[in-house]
């Protein structure tokens, strides 16, 4: 039955999906029709709150695209190469391969996402050089389908920022310690729970083998590679340039600013640490200065959605957030709410807003308003609410391509291939993230 609905989404998918791009901008029309229809707002003053919010996600943007290309170049490393090869080897069939794939990028996305994702990716590509009969599309999605359980781990936007001073609603409710949200029985039901389901959903969708799609073996060609090797002639630039000194004297000082940090502020886990790391990591795996900037110049191929998209949804965020829609339709969820159902009714409303406001620190910004006060005077779980807000983000990630571009640039792949997949895994894990919001 998991077989023919998935089957069934990934037909639909190829007929209606449009690229990324184009999803993006039929995004944009729609949340400006809905935004007219249902603020005061005017529609010349809403073109300005998306032209002025148009460039806000630069910064994310760029962390999104270092990333990408750290990650990437990190796993084309040596080292990194013959870990993904032995982990990627313990698979002998193609149900083992699915299996593999989606737990451990399940388990690296609950350690932390941006890890998670390009872990996953790059598996998916070792193992689909070793074992035949796989089907490219869904070792991809089974990588991407980790995603899901993010935001109940480490490295959770929502819960993080939440018990985090100076967060916007930390007058309004105080801070939320993540003992009440990440380290709760719920959240680990949850989590738990999908790194479980999720391998074994990966198995239960595999086509049958003459609906397989094999991987374009062009796609899974070696790079040549980044090291080059000096000859008896070379001149002084040219041995700085492939100076391993020089590699290990850049690792040394992250490294070390990583552990005065730490040491001074307690520590941190998040999106600059990962890339911090990686391009630390990476240099000091490739050996040299030059050999590193090498690989990242092969890496940097796959950001070009990034570059194209985000500043699209950074319009549509600033549209959603500055016109007040988000309010309105978090507020209409709300309104309807009672003690028992107001986890659902926040999951749901946190679900439909992702669509536009793809961002788990953006759905703190945009509902938090709504949602933590009503929480607050229904006598709601606070921890639990803020939860429910980051489970319908991460929920909703499956239908939503934003954050599947960059494991598909690493993969080759484009957002059709793997999006059917993603939709059968959102229905039965929305049955993961309801259960663990009401049986805790």
């Amino acid at each position: 039955m998991i077989q023919r609905i998935s089957q069934f989404f990934t037909q639909v998918v190829h007929r209606v999906l449009p690229d990324p791009l184009i999803f993006a901008i039929f995004l944009t029309v729609a949340t400006f029709l809905l935004a007219f229809g249902l603020t005061p707002k005017p529609p010349v003053e809403l073109i300005s709150l998306w032209g002025a919010g148009f460039w806000n996600l630069l910064a994310f943007s760029m962390q999104m695209a270092m990333i990408l290309v750290t990650g990437h170049a990190l796993a084309s490393s040596g080292p990194i190469k013959r870990f993904l090869v032995a982990l990627a080897s313990s698979a002998r069939t193609p149900g083992q391969a699915v299996m593999l794939v989606a737990f451990v990028g399940a388990v690296a996305c609950a350690i932390n996402w941006g890890f998670g994702l390009v872990l996953g990716a790059m598996l998916s590509r070792e193992v689909a050089r070793r074992v035949r009969g796989t089907d490219y599309r869904l070792l991809v999605a089974s990588a991407y389908m980790g995603f899901l359980t993010w935001h109940g781990g480490l490295s959770g936007s929502v819960p993080l920022v939440a018990a985090t001073k100076g967060n916007p609603m930390e007058k309004t409710i105080g801070l939320i310690p993540v003992s009440h949200t990440i380290f709760t029985g719920y959240n680990a039901f949850i989590t738990i729970g999908l790194i479980v389901m999720l391998p074994f959903l990966a198995r239960l969708m595999m086509p049958k083998p003459q609906d397989v799609v094999a991987v374009d073996p062009a796609l899974l060609e070696e790079p040549p590679s980044v090291e080059r090797t000096l000859p008896p002639n070379a001149t002084l630039a040219e041995r700085l340039e492939e100076s391993r000194l020089l590699a290990i004297l850049v690792a040394l000082v992250c490294y070390g600013y990583l552990v005065v940090r730490t040491v001074t502020k307690g520590f941190t886990l998040d999106i600059d640490t990962v890339n911090l790391v990686f391009l630390a990591t990476g240099m000091l795996l490739h050996k040299t200065p030059m050999a590193y900037a090498r690989a990242v110049a092969a890496a940097a191929r796959g950001a070009s959605g990034i570059m194209i998209q985000f500043p699209f949804y950074a319009g549509i965020q600033a549209l959603m957030d500055h016109s007040g829609l988000a309010g309105v339709i978090t507020k209409w969820f709300v309104d309807i709410a009672n003690v028992h159902t107001f986890p659902l009714l926040v999951f749901l409303s946190s679900a439909v807003i992702n669509f536009a406001v793809p961002s788990g620190g953006g759905h703190w910004v945009v509902q938090g308003p709504f949602v933590m006060p009503a929480a607050q005077a229904l006598g709601a779980d606070l921890g639990k609410s803020a939860m429910a807000i980051a489970y319908g983000e991460a929920w909703t990630n499956m239908a939503q391509p934003f954050w599947a571009l960059p494991a598909l640039a690493i993969a080759g792949l484009g957002v059709r291939d793997i999006m059917g997949y993603c939709v059968t895994a959102l229905l039965f894990s929305g049955v993961v993230f309801v259960a663990g919001m009401y049986l805790f």
